[in-house]
C-alpha cells in the first residue's frame, strides 16, 4: 500500500474544503449549489474546489451540451488510500495498547 500524500492531509485541512468534500459525500454537485450551500462567493468556491480538484480528491466532470456546467464528484482513490492509512496508525495504536496492558497484568501478578 502507498503512503498517504501530505497534499490530501493538508487539502482536507482546512474546514470549507472539508465542509465540500461533505456535500460532494451526499452526490456530485454544481459549483453553484456548492456555493449557495455554504453561502460563500462563487470565486471563493472555486478557489477551493481547484485545491481539491489539483490534489486529486474531486473531479470535474461536464453534463448535457453546455460545457460552462461544471459538476464536482469526490474521486474515491485518495479516500481509499486515507482510509487505509488510518487503519495501519490504528493497529499500531491497538498493538501498543495490548503490549501495554501485558506489562500491567505482568506487574501485577509479579506484585501479589
Amino acid at each position: 500500500m502507498g503512503e498517504l500524500p501530505e497534499s490530501t492531509i493538508l487539502a482536507l485541512a482546512e474546514p470549507t474544503r472539508l465542509r465540500i468534500v461533505d456535500l460532494l459525500s451526499e452526490r456530485p454537485r454544481r459549483a453553484g449549489d456548492i456555493a449557495t450551500s455554504l453561502d460563500m462567493s462563487g470565486p471563493a468556491t472555486s478557489r477551493h474546489l481547484r485545491v481539491l480538484r489539483v490534489n486529486g480528491l474531486i473531479e470535474e466532470t461536464h453534463q448535457g451540451e453546455d460545457a460552462r456546467v461544471r459538476f464536482y464528484r469526490l474521486r474515491p482513490e485518495p479516500f481509499a488510500a486515507l482510509h487505509a492509512w488510518i487503519e495501519r496508525v490504528e493497529s499500531g495504536w491497538n498493538q501498543q495498547l495490548g503490549a501495554f496492558k501485558h506489562y500491567v497484568e505482568s506487574t501485577r501478578e509479579e506484585d501479589t
